[in-house]
């Protein structure tokens, strides 16, 4: 472990102090929006993003995301990876995984995941084509059931991240809503990407109807004219957001926008007092 690792683990509990909202969960930040400065310079952008506020950082895995944006990344031992990651007192609980990554390399990625020391392994949705069905996600929903039983086995568990695309209707039901009736909650938790504000729906109501269900979210805020901008700057009502992630069960939260929105948004969720 490098000193920046041992640095951030050992001073945890202060981090933590040090807003009071975050009694046991820490910040962190999505690398995808970042992924032209983390190939140009990657352990300095992370320097970057640590001296902004964030304690966590969430991958994307090398091998699934190599032809838009982390192909710098392929090949590196994952084991170097997270020395990379923890040099920088960053901590990497969780990384995305493409659905052709788990379903035809699965034990490839959980090999991966554990070398970078993940307790969190998500798929980043499933990108159906050709106008799908509701069985088609529901078929897809039962597959990665069956995938998070193995990846529950090596000790790590598993989520699926939404897009807009999730929030819309197939035949009358929210295809969000369908998923949630297929997927096995002792198995499959949800990463709420809360950009679908956008098109009029809350987290905060998710969380509330589906409470447990929950293992992390993605932040972003959006103007009425929906547009990046800081958190606090936009439409979500974050205290009402962060007191029904509670009641979800959300573990770690990852601000998700364009690179000049991270550090205000760190100040201002860091300043948050409920």
């Amino acid at each position: 472990m490098g000193l920046g690792a041992a640095w951030a683990i050992a001073n945890l509990p202060a981090l933590l102090r040090a807003n009071p909202y975050f009694v046991d969960v820490p910040l962190g930040f999505q690398t995808f929006p970042i992924r032209d400065r983390l190939a140009g310079d990657f352990t300095g952008t992370l320097k970057t993003m640590r001296g902004f506020g964030y304690d966590l950082v969430e991958m994307c895995a090398p091998d699934d995301y190599k032809d838009i944006g982390f192909g710098s990344l392929v090949g590196t031992k994952p084991a170097d990876l997270k020395t990379m990651i923890t040099d920088t007192g960053l901590i990497c609980p969780s990384c995305h995984f493409g659905w052709g990554g788990l379903k035809d390399h699965l034990d490839e990625r959980i090999e991966f995941a554990q070398g970078l020391g993940l307790s969190q392994m998500i798929c980043s949705t499933f990108w159906l084509q050709n106008n799908p069905t509701l069985d088609d996600y529901k078929k897809n929903a039962e597959q990665l059931n069956k995938i998070a039983e193995k990846i529950k086995a090596a000790g790590m568990a598993t989520g699926f991240h939404n897009h807009t695309m999730e929030f819309k209707e197939l035949r009358g039901q929210l295809i969000y809503d369908a998923l949630m009736s297929a997927f096995d909650p002792a198995l499959v938790k949800m990463q709420f990407q809360t950009e679908v504000i956008t098109l009029g729906y809350k987290a905060s109501t998710y969380f509330t109807k589906y409470p447990g269900r929950f293992i992390s979210s993605h932040l972003s805020d959006w103007s009425a004219d929906k547009k990046y901008v800081p958190i606090g700057q936009g439409m979500i009502d974050w205290k009402e957001f962060f007191q029904t992630a509670k009641i979800g069960g959300v573990k770690n939260f990852f601000v998700e926008m364009n690179f000049e929105t991270f550090e205000p948004s760190a100040a201002y969720i860091h300043s948050l007092k409920i």
